[in-house]
């Protein structure tokens, strides 16, 4: 049996596109083994089909973390038999390519965003600088390139004349069911609920303005699930605007869980900010998440966003952040009962659509190459 090793920098838990790509090659008989990183806050892995291995830093962030970390997984990597190479975003791709090269394996590499247009790195310009050389250095070599979505491939193609194909972050046709009550969540069930998800609740994704437009809002309760650089604030935020009855905040959660939730509320919100490149095309894995479980959508107007709720009718854009205006909006939406059943059904039929099974014949036919 072959062995494929895929690599990822965070810590394995929630991050279903990296356990989509590993269970696509065990379904074409490799032996897969999956190598992140363990935090101190990290939920424990449940079984899985493949291997798993998440290395203890001694670093958390910054520069420190970065090398040790791609020190430590280039002799991984340089150790450990393998057929076939599979890096996860820029932050790996250096000892895989590296590897690659001196153990004659093939490489497969997929961008989860574009990377070097992230806001972490835009006001950061040495920073910025290091990861636009590597990414310079190896981009233009590599042969097979897959990314989320048809605007990132195109910029990517612009830049480096490079085929890059492209395989969204879409959940798999099957649902959990039964569903569990409000009452069985913690929920209120005699009120409107709102819904913000992701693993990366950053700055500029809408998060404070969405926290600030609930003093606007008494009679909606939000729901906050996730993790990120500002879920501190958010929590701050609910204590000084004496919000608590109104807010709950959740940390990240196993997807088959978080799924309850999901499907348990009334509007779902995705509101990234148009600051950066990498914010104006993305296309959150939440969007997906909604759509699959039958939950209409309030988002940003950015644009592949847009292209998803016009095509299928699922939902509307904001067209202010201002916290006003995001509750007037909020408001109009959930007072339209009519509308959002449409808006239910609507999704409903998408997801019938969006499928993982639909979505990974692209992968597969990339990765049969090399079975």
């Amino acid at each position: 049996m072959k062995r494929a090793i895929v690599s990822v920098i965070n810590d394995l838990v929630t991050d279903r596109r990296v356990d989509k790509t590993c269970n696509t090659l065990v379904d074409l008989s490799f032996d897969v083994l999956l190598i992140g990183r363990k935090l101190p806050d990290s939920l424990p892995l449940e079984p899985r089909r493949y291997h798993t291995h998440r290395m203890n830093l001694l670093f958390v962030k910054g520069p420190l973390f970065y090398a040790e970390y791609n020190i430590r997984l280039f002799f991984l990597l340089l150790g450990k038999k393998s057929s076939l190479l599979f890096s996860n975003d820029l932050d790996t791709l250096l000892p895989n390519y590296v590897v690659s090269l001196l153990k004659r394996v093939p490489l497969v590499y997929d961008s989860h965003e574009y990377f070097t247009e992230t806001p972490e790195l835009v006001n950061r310009k040495l920073v910025q600088s290091v990861w636009k050389t590597i990414e310079k250095m190896i981009f233009p070599k590599l042969q097979d390139i897959i990314t989320v979505n048809d605007s990132i491939a195109y910029l990517f193609r612009k830049k480096y004349n490079k085929e890059v194909r492209v395989v969204r972050n879409i959940p798999p046709a099957a649902r959990i069911s039964p569903l569990k009550s409000r009452q069985e969540l913690g929920l209120p069930g005699n009120r409107p609920v709102i819904l913000l998800q992701g693993a990366g609740i950053n700055i500029q994704r809408g998060a404070e303005e969405l926290v600030q437009a609930m003093q606007f809002l008494p009679e909606v309760f939000l729901l906050i699930i996730g993790g990120g650089d500002v879920i501190s604030q958010l929590k701050q935020m609910r204590t000084e605007l004496k919000l608590e009855n109104t807010i709950m905040i959740l940390p990240k959660m196993p997807f088959d869980q978080l799924f309850y939730y999901t499907a348990s509320a009334d509007l779902g919100l995705t509101l990234d900010k148009d600051t950066n490149i990498n914010y104006r095309y993305s296309l959150p894995n939440k969007l997906f998440d909604y759509i699959h479980a039958g939950l209409p959508v309030l988002a940003s107007p950015l644009t592949e966003i847009k292209k998803i709720i016009d095509t299928y009718q699922i939902g509307e854009t904001i067209e202010s952040h201002q916290p006003e205006q995001l509750a007037m909006k909020i408001t109009s939406m959930l007072s339209n009962k009519k509308m959002l059943e449409t808006y239910h059904q609507n999704c409903l039929k998408a997801a019938k659509i969006l499928t993982w099974e639909n979505e990974k014949i692209v992968l597969t036919e990339i990765l049969k190459k090399y079975v």
